[in-house]
């Protein structure tokens, strides 16, 4: 069996219309579409419901709502309900991070964080949600649809008492048609009654509506959810293909013409379809390929990731029916037995495995947080991001299709049921024209058929669909099995490793023209700045020395990856700490300790191994900090991450002794502690480098260091505001625990706090005028969001017995 994947060129649209490129400034339009995408965030009312009593849940499941279409008196559901002691909230919206945390013995409630939500907390485990909004009068020719991206869980949606229909998923998104249910002359009302009581994973989920909704308004002829662009690139010239769905929602058979044509990243012309005639009866539909070329693309990579638009269009009578805008990019990927290949470069997959909550946040992240996630994760060097165990939030792709970001996009189940292959097909179509995903993934450690004939058969009919769906690229199952074919892995185009680094030699040679790669790496367990092993408050070791039994360190399986080319490379386990599976303890660690940083983004120490290897710039990286008053004498283990040659150590201006650096390696001292300075210098190809610890003196002043210093009045833009502490020296104590409260003046309002503590109780979310939040080991972290208004705020954060710290933001 030969396993080779040409992904920019295995698949062109067929058509049988000529392609014309050339360059002009204006769309060939005469008339803007009227296609809208509102952004429908604002102005949601919330309550807690009730899921084993119905007096409490507004009568849902009392009274007889399905009896008659839009019956829905004496119920939430009902236009008339009156909610004005509803609380208002803004999406996305996540209620679990909200409750408080509750000490049992179950390992489902641990797994999802000791948080009060779900089967064992029926009174936390419903949300209602209601929304009333208007439609012009004008519009009611056009259809409208609602798009939710995410509700945790089981989500249930009606308007205006007119049942909608229900999503199981907490994490594929959907879409349902509204258009028969508007009213035109007065205010309309959306509720959606969402359902945590049963959990999908084993990590914490959140609860709510976690992600962006949009009211969609659109023509009676109009462009379906799956429009579809590839590109292949031969020679210096892309043939880029789409493939539309046009479909009649009139009352009338209709005909008219689609094109589509092609923009560069500042909205230039460089490409147009010819148009194609087309007529439909009412409630026809007709799927359209065309291609059109490019010569000399800018090809999308790691380091430039640059997208064009394609924008496809339905003109009838003449004007603009409907158009979309599709961002994507023009890129070959090719997946063989010795590499993943982007652009016809090779490149060794550095990846990480990530769930999708933030501190502070819980799972309702403001877009702009994805952006700032990826940013960290490339800064230590990492190319690839593994969407860990589901479907990612649209957004997370943006970020990755920005900034020059692979992803591994992964299917929820390994299950061939209506329910998941629907949930797969969404995935897909919404998924597939982003260029940064390079593999998909149908499914994550299925335990109970991945080795029988059950798994192999549900992995073909899912590979079907994937084929059929994108047949530009090719998929993978994480498998945490060792030396084994049956099952999964025989069909499997790319075979997966979840840990069991040292079978993967064995694997290969069996099967030496099969890629693999690993899926899931490491799982190394630490608590940043930490040294001891502790037990009360269940903390690790902040080094690469601590591993479950099924997993490993880092310097075990990087090193076998890094050094064969039939590794394609592999996913640490995780990017980040998020909140559940507190390995190896349970209450009153509430978080994990996989992350190479913390819940916040704070990098802990095996982040510099990880950094050292991944990048190409200098590296230079001592650990621990250098405060041990009460050890002097105590001998101290010090290392040393770097991509150095050689490294030579002192303490006070004495050498400690010079190293060689090995390869995908570290080194160690043990050092004599005595207060004052140690000093690394490093050389690299004849050049010198050097960092220093200092001792240092108390907590004297208070620090803020914000991601960015202006943001849009747009009511959703954030800053991460990093805090920190200095002695009278100006030098981070890196020790310090204070307590510190925060205040926001002006335009904007605090939404989160958080440290990377993984046994910290204290809220993620305050009363406001009551913001504040324990440092841990140097750090903490408040997440602040823009208003509507311009204007300069002032956030600052002040603490017993040391100076304040002041910060202006700029909002316009």
């Amino acid at each position: 069996m030969t396993y080779l994947f040409r992904i920019s060129s295995l698949f062109i649209l067929v058509t049988c219309f000529s392609i014309s490129s050339f360059s002009q400034s204006k769309a060939p339009s005469s008339k803007t579409s009227s296609r809208q995408r509102i952004r429908f965030n604002e102005g949601w009312k919330f309550n807690l419901g009730h899921a084993a009593d119905v007096t409490k849940d507004f009568n849902y499941g009392l009274a007889n709502i399905f009896a008659k279409t839009g019956k829905a008196e004496h119920t939430a559901i009902a236009a008339v309900f009156n909610d004005s002691l509803w609380r208002n909230v803004t999406l996305p919206h996540d209620w679990a991070v909200e409750l408080p945390f509750a000490n049992k013995d179950n390992d489902d409630l641990k797994d999802h964080g000791y948080r009060s939500v779900g089967g064992l907390f029926p009174e936390n485990s419903i949300g209602w949600y209601r929304k009333k909004f208007t439609v012009q009068a004008a519009d009611s020719g056009k259809r409208f649809s609602i798009t939710f991206d995410g509700v945790f869980r089981d989500a249930k949606v009606w308007v205006n008492g007119f049942y909608l229909g229900t999503n199981e998923s907490g994490y594929v998104g959907f879409t349902r048609d509204i258009t028969d249910y508007l009213n035109f002359h007065k205010e309309n009302v959306v509720v959606v009654r969402a359902d945590a009581t049963q959990a999908e994973g084993w990590f914490y989920e959140g609860a709510g509506i976690y992600r962006n909704v949009w009211l969609n308004v659109y023509d009676q002829i109009n462009l379906a959810d799956d429009v579809f662009v590839s590109a292949a690139v031969k020679d210096g010239r892309a043939a880029v293909s789409v493939s539309a769905t046009i479909q009649n929602n009139s009352l009338n058979a209709e005909k008219g013409v689609f094109y589509a044509y092609l923009t560069d990243r500042s909205g230039k012309i460089i490409g147009q379809t010819e148009e194609h005639k087309f007529e439909l009866e009412n409630g026809g539909s007709t799927l359209v390929k065309q291609e059109v070329a490019v010569d000399h693309p800018e090809l999308w990579s790691l380091e430039n990731p640059y997208l064009y638009h394609l924008i496809p269009v339905i003109k009838v009578n003449q004007q603009i029916a409907d158009s979309r805008n599709i961002r994507f990019g023009i890129r070959t990927i090719e997946i063989k037995a010795n590499g993943v290949f982007l652009n016809g470069k090779h490149i060794k997959i550095k990846g990480t495995n990530n769930h999708q909550d933030h501190g502070g946040l819980g799972s309702a992240l403001p877009d702009e947080m994805q952006y700032y996630r990826i940013a960290l994760l490339k800064q230590m060097g990492s190319n690839a991001y593994r969407a860990s165990h589901h479907a990612p939030t649209p957004e997370l792709l943006d970020a990755c299709d920005s900034l020059g970001m692979l992803v591994l996009d992964e299917q929820r189940l390994l299950n061939s049921s209506p329910e998941y292959t629907d949930q797969f097909e969404r995935l897909l179509k919404r998924d597939r024209n982003h260029p940064s995903i390079f593999l998909w993934s149908i499914g994550n450690e299925e335990g109970y058929v991945q080795t029988n004939s059950y798994g192999k058969r549900i992995a073909q009919s899912l590979l079907a669909i994937q084929r059929r769906l994108d047949p530009t690229r090719t998929s993978t199952y994480a498998a945490d099995l060792a030396d084994v074919f049956e099952g999964v892995n025989e069909v499997i185009p790319v075979r997966g490793f979840n840990y069991r680094q040292f079978a993967v030699a064995e694997y290969h040679k069996d099967h030496p023209q099969q890629p693999i790669i690993g899926t899931e790496m490491g799982s190394t367990v630490t608590t940043r700045g930490i040294y001891l092993k502790d037990t009360v408050n269940a903390y690790l070791p902040d080094q690469d020395i601590t591993a479950p039994w099924w997993a490993s360190k880092a310097e075990q399986w990087w090193p076998l990856a890094a050094e064969n080319d039939y590794w394609l490379g592999g996913f640490i386990w995780t990017g980040f700490d998020y909140r559940g599976e507190p390995t190896p303890y349970k209450w009153p660690n509430i978080s994990s300790h996989f992350g190479v940083m913390d819940i916040c983004g704070f990098p802990k120490n095996i982040y510099y191994y990880y950094q050292s290897w991944w990048k190409e710039e200098n590296i230079l990286h001592v650990s621990p900090h250098w405060n041990w008053k009460g050890k002097e004498g105590q001998k101290i283990n010090v290392w040393v991450n770097s991509n150095a040659d050689q490294v030579e150590l002192f303490l006070n201006g004495k050498s400690q002794g010079k190293k060689t650096m090995p390869r995908n390696s570290h080194l160690e001292w043990d050092v004599t502690y005595q207060s004052g300075n140690l000093k690394a210098v490093a050389t690299r190809n004849g050049k010198t480098f050097s960092t220093i610890l200092k001792t240092t003196g108390q907590p004297y002043q208070l620090k803020l260091s914000p991601s960015k210093k202006v943001l849009l009045a747009d009511g959703r833009d954030v800053v991460v505001m990093n805090v920190s502490v200095l002695d009278k020296q100006g030098i981070e104590v890196p020790d310090a625990m204070n307590l510190v409260g925060f205040s926001c003046t002006g335009s904007a309002r605090i939404i989160g706090v958080s440290n990377g503590n993984p046994s910290s109780h204290e809220a993620d979310k305050c009363i406001e005028g009551q913001w504040k939040r324990s440092l841990f080991n140097g750090h903490c972290q408040l997440i602040i969001q823009s208003g509507k208004a311009a204007a300069n705020i002032t956030i600052t954060a002040t603490s017993d017995g040391i100076k304040n710290a002041i910060s202006m933001i700029n909002i316009k």
